[in-house]
């Protein structure tokens, strides 16, 4: 059964949607996860976007009133600021209460400050999956067939996968030239592959790159080999429009 885990700040804007993305990113398969504030208002565009750009969906995201959750039940409440620690108690009793302590990077309305907060959520999150695992006894998903050809088994997710072994690496703007479909959505099947431990993320200032886990089991690289082998149909089209992508004068990521 998955453990329920509810993020509070003031306006549910920045950090507690951050860090609902995010848990739901890294360990939904353990936790439902949900976000409220104190005095919510609605979520900050720069919050949103520093989520895309790490390859974190953020569709269905969206800014709750604290009392609309009152009443129901959850293993863990983590506050991220003194306000909501204060102010969430009566609505969330029965809960494992866990008080964290971020600065607003809504203050600055900088995007940097924005990517900082997000790395600090991601360090403090898997800190606390970790624990979460020792805890109850869970061990990390492995390579089990079933995950791994149920995360192959999308038109897009495969053919994406194939082209980012093709090229190495490949960044999310490059991948939504080369398909054609919106950011969100290969973020999000991006995220699939991540998950299923198929794709590694490495950041390159403030953009995000993908290329195959080098650590893939033998088999699943064998797959992936004889897939890409014969079926060079799937990029053939994708390879075009990175290729007219790399002939422009200036190419910049959005």
């Amino acid at each position: 059964m998955k453990r329920r885990v509810l993020f509070i700040c003031t306006a549910n804007s920045a950090r507690s949607i951050m860090a609902e993305a995010l848990l739901r990113h890294m360990a939904g398969d353990q936790f439902e996860v949900a976000s409220a504030g104190t005095q919510p208002t609605e979520p900050h565009p720069l919050a949103l976007q520093v989520l895309s750009e790490a390859g974190i969906a953020t569709e269905g995201l969206f800014s709750k009133q604290l009392a609309e959750l009152k009443g129901q039940y959850w293993d863990y409440v983590i506050t991220l600021c003194e306000k909501a620690a204060r102010e969430c108690t009566a609505a969330c009793q029965g809960a494992q209460q866990i008080a964290w302590d971020f600065a607003d990077p809504a203050e600055t309305n900088r995007h940097a400050t924005f990517a900082l907060t997000l790395k600090e959520l991601k360090e403090r999150l898997g800190l606390f999956t970790l624990v979460h695992q020792k805890e109850t006894g869970l061990k990390p998903a492995d390579y089990s067939p079933v995950a791994i050809f149920k995360a192959m088994a999308d038109d897009l997710r495969l053919a994406a996968l194939l082209l980012i072994k093709d090229q190495e690496k490949l960044c999310v703007c490059e991948l939504t030239e080369a398909f054609e479909v919106s950011q969100p959505k290969v973020s999000r099947h991006l995220a699939s592959l991540r998950d299923a431990g198929l794709l590694e993320t490495e950041r390159r200032g403030q953009w995000v790159y993908y290329y195959l886990n080098p650590r893939l089991p033998a088999w699943v690289a064998r797959v992936l080999d004889e897939t890409a082998l014969s079926n060079g149909a799937l990029i053939e089209r994708p390879l075009a429009q990175l290729q007219a992508m790399a002939d422009r004068p200036v190419v910049q990521c959005p």
